[in-house]
């Protein structure tokens, strides 16, 4: 995960707060821990300010997701 573009891990058993990352385009992930009752889950605190990254910055992070791949050459 903190190789993720993106995203902010917490990993000092911290979770991040909405106030904190306001104004940042990361989404940030706190709080990492085993799912007890699913071996193949994690649970997980996450938070990000949804007006910046949820309503615009998401969209055109995206479009050049897909124009990249797009324009990328095939293998």
């Amino acid at each position: 995960m903190r190789q993720q573009d993106g995203l902010q891990l917490h990993d000092r058993g911290d979770y991040p707060l909405a106030r904190e990352v306001a104004g940042h385009d990361a989404v940030h992930v706190g709080r990492l821990r085993r799912d007890p009752d699913d071996d193949h889950a994690v649970a997980m605190w996450v938070v990000g300010d949804n007006l910046l990254k949820g309503a615009a910055l998401n969209a055109v992070q995206i479009a050049e997701e897909l124009c990249g791949a797009a324009l990328r050459p095939s293998r």
